[in-house]
């Protein structure tokens, strides 16, 4: 077992089917049908995930990612609903997972994971959604928070160096900062 780092709350490790995977554990202080709609209402998603997300709620929906200074307008396929326990979908040639369990009255775990289409990408996602998933700690706690497109890449390079140093894949480009 790693010890935990401050900046690495994710783990890394392939699938059963040997596909790459970074995932993220966090319980929240609400019930599942809450916590639900953090991953599957837009205005939500606004507080937390990295771009604007509009979804057809069902499996074979479609969901249009768009308003990312860092990355075009693109669109992927819901490939799995079960309300109010399990979300994934297509987001270029990742899957995003979210799975949500309710531990008792007013618990909720909740477990994000990132299927890679590539494995150099893990360290840039993990340290991705470690900002995101702040962004959403805050939120949840009702407090404000910049966000993933605050304009400082500090908090995100942070983490993308302990998960480098924990050795995680990387490599891949950073958008935003590695265009050519």
């Amino acid at each position: 077992m790693t010890t935990p780092h401050p900046d690495r709350t994710g783990s890394y490790a392939p699938l059963d089917d040997g596909r790459p995977a970074v995932r993220f554990t966090r319980t929240y202080d609400h019930a599942i049908e809450r916590v639900w709609r953090y991953v599957t209402d837009p205005a939500e998603l606004a507080h937390w995930f990295p771009s604007q997300v509009e979804i057809e709620l069902r499996a074979g929906g479609v969901i249009r990612f768009h308003g990312d200074p860092n990355m075009p307008e693109s669109t992927g396929r819901v490939l799995a609903v079960d309300a109010p326990r399990h979300l994934s979908f297509s987001w270029g040639g990742d899957e995003l997972r979210f799975d949500l369990e309710a531990l008792d009255e007013g618990h909720t775990r909740f477990t994000l994971t990132n299927v890679l289409e590539a494995a150099d990408t893990a360290a840039r996602n993990a340290a991705g959604w470690e900002v995101c998933l702040d962004a959403l700690d805050a939120a949840d706690r009702g407090e404000s928070y910049d966000g993933p497109h605050a304009g400082s890449l500090a908090p995100w390079k942070a983490r993308y160096d302990a998960y480098v140093e924990a050795g995680l894949p990387s490599g891949a480009p950073v958008p935003g900062m590695d265009e050519a």
